[in-house]
């Protein structure tokens, strides 16, 4: 079976100017040393931020099946229904709604997400709750067209 869906949530073009302007204030620190000792820290702090920032950025993915964000792996024939979130829904399920035995993969930095309702009696995971900015989408991809939305 083909992929269905895939997205990594990176940030917002404002979070990634914190990449050169975390190198810009290491290459300040690192000038008295010395021109090339400042060059050198602000390009190694640049690369550094940048990583830290891509490997913050959850990778979701509908396949054979299965939804994976990152290494947590579900079965989509567990899910009873997906709840597509909206900024003020998800402000209201990551603060009084929030169930602390649900799975959790938010950044601040996606508008929406998605609550994934699950029906394995096995699992003690209620839910997951996936920030993303293609909410709709990943609803769809999880055969859930008719999402209840919030």
């Amino acid at each position: 079976m083909a992929e269905v869906f895939r997205e990594r949530v990176l940030p917002s073009v404002a979070a990634w100017l914190l990449v050169p302007a975390g190198g810009a204030l290491v290459g300040i620190m690192l000038l008295p040393i010395g021109v090339w000792v400042g060059v050198l820290g602000t390009c190694v702090a640049a690369l550094v931020v940048a990583v830290l920032l891509w490997r913050a950025s959850p990778k979701i993915t509908v396949q054979d099946g299965v939804l994976t964000v990152d290494r947590a792996r579900l079965p989509i024939q567990v899910i009873s229904a997906v709840d597509v979130l909206d900024r003020p829904g998800t402000e209201q399920a990551m603060g009084p709604d929030l169930d602390a035995r649900a799975y959790l993969r938010h950044r601040a930095w996606a508008e929406h997400s998605v609550r994934v309702v699950l029906a394995d009696p096995e699992d003690p995971t209620p839910y997951w709750l996936l920030s993303t900015r293609r909410p709709v989408e990943l609803a769809a991809a999880l055969g859930h067209q008719r999402s209840r939305t919030s």
